[in-house]
Order: structure tokens, then sequence, then C-alpha cells
């Protein structure tokens, strides 16, 4: 399995995110992809998107702002099913691949 892990730190918004300059709260973010050919493919298209600001968005929350996931679908759970963000779903690497 590939389980990439993403460790955003606790920063400041900038120009575009909800509240400029303001504080945010990061957070430690897990997903989870197939190890065979699909799912390095994909984990690939994933580094290009995170390298490009495209896979975490800051949201505000109770009145504080932190890091939340995008709208890049992640796994987050290898059972649950895709109602979870789990596997099963057949369809995911497809989706996310549409996507990216």
């Amino acid at each position: 399995a590939l389980q990439p892990l993403f460790k955003m730190s606790y920063s400041f918004s900038q120009v575009g995110d909800p509240h400029p300059g303001q504080p945010y709260k990061g957070g430690n973010f897990c997903a989870f992809l197939p190890d065979n050919k699909e799912g390095l493919k994909i984990a690939v298209l994933l580094k290009k998107a995170f390298e490009h600001g495209l896979t975490f968005q800051i949201k505000s929350c109770n009145g504080e702002e932190r890091v939340t996931w995008g709208l890049i679908p992640h796994k987050t759970s290898w059972d649950g099913g895709k109602a979870r963000n789990g596997y099963p779903d057949s369809q995911y690497l497809r989706e996310v691949g549409t996507v990216l």
C-alpha cells in the first residue's frame, strides 16, 4: 500500500485565503493508494497537485482557521467504502485521475 502523509504546520493565511494574514491550524493528513501501476500513477499526479497548492484549503471552523482537504478526493481509510472515504471503491482511481 502507498500511504502519502502530509504534515501541514501552523502558519498565516495568504492572499486568496478566507482571511488573509490570520493564523491557521495545520495538521497531519494521511491518504491511501493501492501499491500497483495505477496507484503509482495517481501518486505522481497527487504530488504535482500538492506542489501547485491544490491539495488543501483553509476553512473557517468555529471561528478558527484550519487546513482541510481541498476538492481532490483522497482515501483516508482502507475500509468503510466510498461513504467513509475508504475502500472498497472500484471507481476511485478513475474518478481521482479525472479530477487531476
